[in-house]
């Protein structure tokens, strides 16, 4: 058998695409040239002697090595580099402990979780719900403020931008920054030290500008969420008292901390139900069926628990 020469070798990864059209081209049409027999006809045969003048061409070996070569790295290696981080005693422990298939009531879900909760400080929970909602359309949002019974266990920093006797009444409720040109002057700095912002009504305009940074952080003031009021006194307080605002993300999803896992077990149960209870209340007009899927609870650093929704729910005195 003659070898098949081919002039062209170009660097990379063309000679093997080169070389293939090139022996297809001989094979159907250079019978006589090569002086093979041209009684090859059945297309396994014109395979297999196509890769045999492969084989025997330079380009073509050491494109096809140089590929194997790259392509037989674990994609691991592609994708992260560096030294893979082992897993933890304690989450392997946990694993072990944890049941993803059984779903639990309020009472024995928070159980579960303080089994699960044995980080070296004291976790927040949190539900996790999955809302049938498609939060492009405006009417198949959540936004609003829940008042948990016995609070979230953090501290909360509340900001008012009020001036005058407003200013004064925040003050003695016990607000932590209180102003009005100063403090938008600070926000537009980038000085977010606060959990809460308040406003009065004449401070809106003011925070027109400001929509771009405080919106993405959900600090944006809403008449909605009862952070716009004329007398902000009340609302400190509440919010002081761990009133706490949420809404939905893109995906439809609420991600909302409902305590401390140093809390009791009954003072966890009640905040978790009346926090269900306030998300089924404000269910969205545009919301057909069913609004929940599936609702989970965990902790900072733990796996997450499911919950029984038609128990929980029953508990909470709202439909699914």
């Amino acid at each position: 058998m003659q070898k098949l020469a081919i002039p062209i070798e170009p660097k990379g990864m063309m000679p093997i695409a080169i070389n293939v059209l090139a022996c297809l081209a001989y094979l159907c049409y250079g019978a006589q040239a090569r002086g093979h027999d041209s009684s090859v006809d059945t297309n396994t045969e014109k395979l297999s002697l196509m890769m045999q003048l492969l084989a025997h061409n330079p380009a073509f070996t050491k494109s096809y090595a140089s590929l194997q070569e790259r392509t037989s790295a674990p994609l691991m290696s592609k994708v992260k580099r560096g030294r893979e981080r082992p897993t933890s005693r304690r989450h392997l422990e946990n694993k072990e402990i944890q049941d993803k298939m059984i779903a639990h009531d309020v009472s024995a879900a928070i159980k579960e979780l303080k089994k699960l909760c044995n980080a070296k400080f004291a976790e927040t929970a949190e539900l996790h719900g999955n809302l049938r909602l498609e939060t492009k359309y405006n009417d198949q949002q959540i936004r609003t403020t829940a008042s948990l019974p016995h609070g979230t266990g953090k501290s909360i920093r509340v900001a008012v931008l009020a001036e005058g006797p407003a200013a004064d009444e925040a003050e003695a409720a016990g607000a932590d920054i209180v102003g009005m040109d100063d403090l938008v002057d600070d926000i537009s700095e980038g000085k977010l030290n606060f959990d809460v912002l308040l406003a009065t009504p004449p401070a809106m305009p003011k925070l027109a500008k400001l929509g771009r940074m405080l919106g993405p952080k959900g600090l944006m003031p809403s008449p909605k969420a009862g952070t716009v009021t004329p007398n902000p006194g009340p609302a400190v307080k509440a919010f002081k008292a761990g009133k706490l605002e949420f809404r939905t993300d893109k995906t439809g999803n609420v991600h909302i901390p409902f305590g401390k896992m140093d809390f009791e077990d009954k003072q966890l149960e009640e905040n978790l139900v009346s926090l269900i209870s306030t998300i089924g209340k404000n269910r969205p007009s545009g919301c057909k069926g069913r609004l929940w899927k599936s609702a989970h609870i965990a902790g900072t650093m733990s796996p997450s628990v499911k919950l029984d929704l038609v128990q929980v729910l029953e508990r909470a005195g709202v439909n699914m």
